[in-house]
């Protein structure tokens, strides 16, 4: 259970000319204590911890080399799982790796169970703080501006200004001495995620909606996290992926560290292997006026490939966007030459709307604004 990726989050928001801010109980957490050193447990999922204090995305496979679900998992700093009490104890707390695991909302119980069924027991001691906990994304250009005007303590603004992407760092704001910040994004944008106590989250809310007055802040939904993450191509575990799919199908197979043991590993190197039969691939209709949900059939060429699995507007873009799963067929490899080469449309309402497909993201593909 100790393990995450060293590479990119699943994670992205953005935000036009201001930041934007999720206040959320959205995604289920877990807290997870594991003892002795972090390397040694690498069960469920499929990449190695690093050695400071990160937050990213981590896949857990079963054993037919599929999806189970779509983790971020983040060490904790020691002051804070001290301090909030929240972290559960095992044993003797120096020697124990706190660790804070945010599972999707769809698959809250399943990865409880998961975690109970794979790992509990003497090794690892864990607790659903998902009640004790609210989330708070800021996200977009301006909200390292905001965070920085938010936070009281001493040094807190260089903390701010210093943190890289995917660091974790703690800092006051308001009346919460340890509110836990996260560098990571879900919409495509430079942001942040924060974990407060539950009790401090109204008074953290409003300190950080004060500063951003000045900023052009502003309150989102989460149809306008759908938009955004789906320009990104930020896939959801449960949406537009789920445990039919393996890790190459989707684009995650970045998620697969073969070095070290998991579960699933000797199929995920078989998936790796083999040609892709299928991909998932971002779409966008070229009708800015087309609208997109899910389930609509995607065309190549005027043959049936494939059909949208989580649609919504992409006002970067300026048009509708999604994600889609796609095959050639007759036992074709689907390759990135078949895809960049093909015609490709989608059936909305009846209509035939033209569409561009590709395997990276419709918004940012070399990740710059995340990382800025």
């Amino acid at each position: 259970m100790a393990a995450t990726t060293r590479r990119h989050t699943i994670k992205a928001d953005y935000v036009v000319n201001c930041g934007g801010m999720w206040a959320r109980q959205f995604a289920e957490r877990h807290g997870v204590c594991v003892p002795n050193q972090a390397a040694e447990h690498y069960y469920l999922v499929t990449e190695p911890m690093a050695d400071v204090d990160r937050t990213g995305p981590s896949g857990s496979s079963d054993s037919t080399g599929t999806l189970e679900a779509d983790l971020a998992v983040t060490r904790l700093p020691a002051r804070w799982a001290d301090a909030t009490g929240l972290a559960p104890r095992f044993g003797d707390a120096d020697a124990a790796d706190p660790f804070l695991v945010v599972a999707t909302d769809t698959a809250h119980r399943h990865v409880e169970a998961l975690l109970r069924r794979e790992i509990g027991g003497d090794e690892v001691a864990f607790a659903d703080v998902t009640g004790g906990l609210a989330q708070l994304a800021l996200q977009g250009p301006r909200s390292r501006d905001i965070l920085r005007a938010a936070v009281s303590g001493a040094d807190d603004g260089d903390v701010v200004a210093g943190l890289p992407f995917r660091g974790v760092a703690t800092a006051t704001i308001g009346y919460c001495a340890q509110v836990l910040i996260a560098r990571i994004t879900y919409v495509g944008e430079l942001g942040f995620e924060l974990f407060v106590p539950a009790e401090h989250a109204v008074d953290v809310y409003d300190v950080l909606t004060a500063a951003g007055a000045d900023f052009g802040l502003a309150p989102a939904g989460l149809k306008a996290l759908s938009g955004l993450r789906l320009e990104k191509g930020y896939r959801d575990f449960g949406h537009d992926v789920d445990n039919c799919d393996t890790p190459y199908d989707v684009g995650l197979g970045f998620t697969c560290d073969f070095s070290k043991e998991f579960n699933g590993r000797a199929k995920c190197l078989e998936h790796k292997a083999a040609p892709r039969r299928r991909r998932l691939v971002s779409v966008a209709l070229d009708d800015p006026a087309a609208f997109a949900h899910h389930g609509e059939v995607v065309y190549r060429d005027g043959v049936v490939v494939g059909d949208v699995r989580a649609a919504s507007y992409g006002h970067a873009v300026g048009g509708a966007v999604g994600l889609a799963m796609v095959a050639p067929g007759g036992g074709a490899a689907a390759t990135k030459k078949w895809i960049d080469g093909g015609d490709w449309a989608v059936d909305v309402a009846g209509t035939m709307v033209p569409a561009r497909a590709t395997l990276g993201p419709l918004y940012d593909p070399k990740g710059l604004k995340i990382k800025g």
